[in-house]
C-alpha cells in the first residue's frame, strides 16, 4: 500500500492503495464517486471513461501510480448542475436507454468536442467508436453530439 494525493473534480483526496490499483476502483471504492462504471476491465468498452488533464481516458486500466499531479474529472465533476452542453443534448435527444454506458459516452463526447468543436459525422463516428452501447443508441448519440457542438 502507498499513500497518494490525487485531484478529482477540483478537490484533493488522499488514498492508501496499492500502486497498481486502477483509478476506477479508487473513484468508486475510496472516493465514493459511483458515476464512473466498470464495463470490461480492459479499456475496450468506454464505460469507465474519465478526463485526465482534459483527455478522455479509460480509468479501468489506468493505475493510480501513473496519475501523479494530473487533474481528474469524472461525470460528477463535468458540470455543477448537469448543464454541460453534452449533458443537455443527451436529455434533449433522449439518448439513455439502460444508462449504464452513458457517463463514459458523455465524458468521451465532451473531451472530443473540446478538441474538435465542429466535427463532421465521420469525425464523430471515429471519436465515439470505442464507446460501446449495448442498447444501440448510436444514432441518438451522434445527434446529441451534433446538437452539443451547435450549442457549445
Amino acid at each position: 500500500m502507498a499513500q497518494y494525493e490525487i485531484k478529482i473534480n477540483g478537490k484533493a483526496h488522499q488514498v492508501d492503495v496499492a500502486p497498481d490499483t486502477p483509478i476506477l476502483w479508487v473513484l468508486r471504492d475510496h472516493v465514493k464517486l459511483l458515476g464512473t462504471k466498470f464495463g470490461c476491465g480492459i479499456g475496450q468498452c468506454g464505460a469507465c471513461t474519465i478526463h485526465v488533464d482534459g483527455v478522455a481516458t479509460r480509468s479501468c486500466s489506468l493505475p493510480i501510480s501513473s496519475v501523479g499531479e494530473s487533474s481528474i474529472i469524472t461525470i460528477e465533476g463535468l458540470s455543477e448542475n448537469n448543464d454541460h452542453p453534452v449533458q443537455k443534448a443527451w436529455v434533449e435527444h433522449d439518448v439513455p436507454q439502460c444508462g449504464y454506458c452513458q457517463a463514459g459516452q458523455i465524458m468521451n463526447a465532451a473531451a472530443f468536442l473540446d478538441q474538435n468543436p465542429h466535427p463532421s459525422d465521420s469525425e464523430i463516428d471515429k471519436a465515439m467508436n470505442g464507446n460501446i452501447c449495448r442498447c444501440g443508441t448510436y444514432v441518438r448519440v451522434k445527434k446529441a453530439i451534433k446538437t452539443a457542438a451547435e450549442q457549445g
